[in-house]
This record gives C-alpha cells, structure tokens and sequence, in this order.
C-alpha cells in the first residue's frame, strides 16, 4: 500500500471528518445529566453505512468515463444521525470535456488532491468561475447549477462528499 504524503493527508481529513460530524455531537448528548430534554446519543454503528470499518482502495467500484475519467464510490447511505452521504473520488484527464451545467439536490464539497479545477456555477450575474489547486475545496450549495472542469496539465483527483436531499 502507497504511503500518503502529508498534502494527501490534510487533504483527505477534511472529507473523513465529514464522516464523523455526529460524534461530538453524540459526545456532547452523552455528557448532558439525564433531566435533560437532548433525545438520545445515536447507537454506535446504526444506520446504513454500519460500524466504523476501513475502506480499502482496491475494494472501491471502479466506473470509467466516455470521456476517460474514473469515479470511484467509496459510501453511500444513511449516517447514525440521520443525513444521508454520498462519497466517492473521482479522476479527469486534462483537457476532457466535462459534464454539462446541472442541477443538484444536495450539497456537496469538492476536495481537490491533484490538479487544478475549475468550478462553474451559477450567480447572481450569471455563470461565475473559480479555480482551486492541490488542497483545495469547493462548496457546492444544496440547487446550484454547476459543473467541474479540469483546467491542469495533469489528470485532476479529487473527492466528493455530498451530504443530506438526493444524496442516497
């Protein structure tokens, strides 16, 4: 197994801890004295995506692209507190055509590992721009019409988590 440099480590924990938004929340429900009115601390490995387990590369679904991109999904379900998660990484080619202006029903955050990307979406004035390299992130509103669009020289890497709506 590849060993992770610390650039991929700072920019993988981001989408791990997008995991764990529930834990100090549970912690927190869990050191509150019994008369409160909290419900209680969700069961440690309830809902759909189970217990806490490792999720090995090579055991990730491989889907490839007309384009020639990768998209690897990594969880899709329902987390012990109740949001749904969608969580896969995804590769394009540098110069692919990327996929068209759409719509979503969720949010997302793009976390970018190599390359550089270009985000459009859809503002007040119209089509807006915005490019991030290696560390990275794009937030994507729940509705926004938007599309991603490698801009490097070199294949881009990135994650996205998409998080609660149409995010089964």
């Amino acid at each position: 197994m590849k060993k992770m440099s610390r650039r991929e480590v700072c920019v993988t924990l981001p989408a791990l801890a997008a995991f764990g938004t529930g834990a100090p929340q549970a912690l927190a429900l869990q050191q509150k004295p019994a008369a409160s009115n909290m419900p209680p601390a969700p069961a440690a490995g309830a809902g759909t995506l189970g217990p806490a387990h490792a999720i090995p590369y090579d055991q990730m679904p491989l889907r490839v692209m007309a384009n020639g991109g990768e998209s690897r999904d990594i969880a899709h379900g329902t987390l012990a507190t109740g949001e749904t998660v969608n969580l896969h990484q995804s590769m394009q080619v540098a110069e692919a055509v990327p996929n068209p202006l759409h719509v979503i029903q969720h949010t997302e955050f793009i976390l970018v590992r190599e390359g550089e990307l270009e985000f459009q979406h859809e503002g007040k004035e119209g089509v807006v721009s915005e490019r991030v390299g290696p560390g990275g992130v794009f937030y994507v509103a729940f509705g926004t019409n938007h599309t991603v669009k490698n801009v490097g020289a070199i294949p881009a890497r990135y994650f996205v988590v998409a998080i609660g709506g149409d995010a089964k």
